[in-house]
């Protein structure tokens, strides 16, 4: 593969380097598996390249180098798909709304697994709520009508979740029932266009979304509980894709290219393994091919043993929060109301993530390397329920202080302290590593700032930490807290300890989750 370095004007000398062999990246050169990212390897890579190419004395500014990247080809195979880098974006956006939507939140009774729990595997409690409340003979189907989203107003959603903080939004475009939230060609009356709101839902809230600078996304199930082209597939042990070529792959694609959305969301895959699915070929198209190839994400939910392994970033499951660093790019999908993720008319208070809850969530998430994607159920007419609203905008003014901690930062050496467990920290190194973004500093990098957030104010506002004891040994630093006005911060050090004397918690601005900044002087 061929590749083109270009130095800025200021530079003395500005090459053209053509070496096949060789593929470059922004911020990094790769050669097979090996990449160079450091100053020196840097270097080694241009003598390399000099011998080849009979050029000399080259000589850059190397932080003014511009990469040129050429296009790489992906093949429909899981080992060469997992070489694609990871959109710069997503890293940096950090928080996500999640909403699942559909015809689901008619009932609004036990969960999005409504219809499943009804028929396929029947909950005595949804059974009962029926026989109770609906005729004989009433069928899933009659609940779409209902559906009607008569106040839904795509740009009071999109405020509200900018407000939130967030930086990209997912909605479900079809769950497992299989009812599209857009006017599928595969889905007669079976959509929302055709039946329900009456309404290209995907459509109106794509443009609203990105109208506030926010990145769209769609969630999409592979499979649909009740498809019989899908379950006669399942019923040949998935031998046959029938389901997957007459269904699957034509919505995929018009969502992809009538939306461009940033995101595929994928879920539904656990009956099939990938080659049922196709998943290594659709992913190929989608990186090469589609009209998103070079924004969009998709997670790894794509067949049987895929969670975890392959994707751009891994859900492994449900509120995944492993608490720790992990080595792949991650995200954590969970939700405010903690028994569902569609709406429910009898939600109570005590199920619903406290503010606390909800930061305790979205900081040790992103101190270890995660996206949080916090889901959201509307109601059937289409309004975003008032405790659901309050946690965001709560979510939305602690980010307005404390953002800097989170938007497009890193995971630092130490991620919970050692000594109290309820700080975490992260940091922003003047070097972006697009090829692993999740990774500690490097010895080269540059640190500009490394935060301590404290998820509780300690006791006679002293605050006792150990991970940035020999941090503070280096050098001499500064420590302040955001959003708050005062002067610097007082710390000791005291048998291997770092001690800081906090502010007085009265005049402090955040309500909850203080974070501490420390930056050379």
């Amino acid at each position: 593969m061929d590749c083109a370095l270009q130095a800025s004007k200021r530079c003395a000398w500005q090459p053209r380097v053509v070496a096949p062999g060789w593929r470059a990246r922004r911020g990094a050169l790769e050669h097979g598996t090996r990449v160079y990212l450091t100053v020196v390897g840097f270097i080694r890579i241009l003598q390399s390249l000099s011998k080849v190419n009979k050029l000399t004395k080259p000589s850059l500014c190397l932080e003014e180098i511009e990469i040129i990247r050429s296009n790489k080809t992906f093949r429909p195979e899981w080992s060469d798909l997992d070489t694609r880098e990871l959109p710069e974006w997503y890293d940096k956006a950090k928080i996500g709304i999640f909403l699942h939507w559909g015809v689901f939140s008619v009932p609004s009774f036990g969960s999005e697994w409504f219809w499943s729990n009804w028929k396929a595997s029947p909950n005595n409690s949804i059974v009962t709520f029926m026989v109770k409340n609906y005729p004989p003979g009433f069928t899933y189907q009659e609940f779409a009508p209902k559906f009607k989203a008569e106040f839904f107003e795509p740009d009071n959603w999109a405020e509200l979740f900018a407000k939130a903080g967030a930086k990209y939004v997912v909605l479900t475009s079809k769950h497992h029932e299989g009812f599209t939230m857009f006017p599928s060609k595969r889905s007669f009356s079976w959509n929302s266009v055709d039946v329900g709101p009456k309404r290209d839902v995907v459509g109106e809230l794509a443009i609203a979304v990105r109208n506030r600078d926010l990145k769209f996304g769609v969630y999409h199930s592979l499979y649909e509980w009740f498809n019989p082209i899908y379950l006669e597939d399942k019923k040949n042990n998935f031998k046959t894709q029938t389901y997957v070529d007459t269904k699957l792959w034509p919505d995929i694609k018009q969502l992809i290219e009538d939306y461009k959305p940033s995101v595929l969301w994928s879920d539904g895959d656990w009956e099939a393994h990938d080659v049922y699915w196709k998943a290594t070929d659709l992913l190929a198209w989608l990186y090469n091919d589609s009209p998103v190839k070079d924004e969009i994400v998709v997670n790894d939910r794509w067949g049987i043993n895929i969670p975890g392994h392959h994707g751009d970033f891994y859900n492994y499951a449900d509120r995944f929060n492993p608490g720790k660093l992990l080595k792949h790019k991650w995200e954590n999908a969970f939700t405010v109301d903690k028994k569902s993720w569609g709406y429910r008319r009898t939600m109570k208070l005590n199920e619903i993530l406290t503010t606390d809850q909800l930061l305790n969530q979205v900081v040790s998430t992103v101190s270890c390397g995660g996206n949080a994607l916090i889901n959201v159920g509307p109601t059937p007419e289409g309004t975003i329920s008032n405790i659901f609203q309050e946690r965001l905008l709560t979510l939305g003014s602690w980010l307005s202080i404390n953002g800097e901690a989170i938007y497009g930062s890193s995971p630092w050496h130490s991620q919970n302290d050692t000594l109290n467990e309820d700080v975490w920290y992260t940091c922003v190194k003047e070097q972006y590593n697009s090829v692993h973004p999740t990774a500690t500093p490097r010895r080269t990098d540059k640190i500009k700032a490394i935060y301590a957030i404290m998820l509780k104010w300690p006791a006679l506002s002293i605050l006792k930490v150990k991970d940035v004891t020999s941090l503070l040994h280096s050098g001499t630093y500064k420590v302040e807290m955001l959003g708050n006005k005062g002067d610097y911060l007082d710390w000791h050090i005291i048998n291997g300890e770092t001690v800081i004397a906090l502010p007085d918690k009265a005049n402090v601005v955040s309500g909850h989750a203080w974070t501490l900044k420390f930056t050379l002087k």
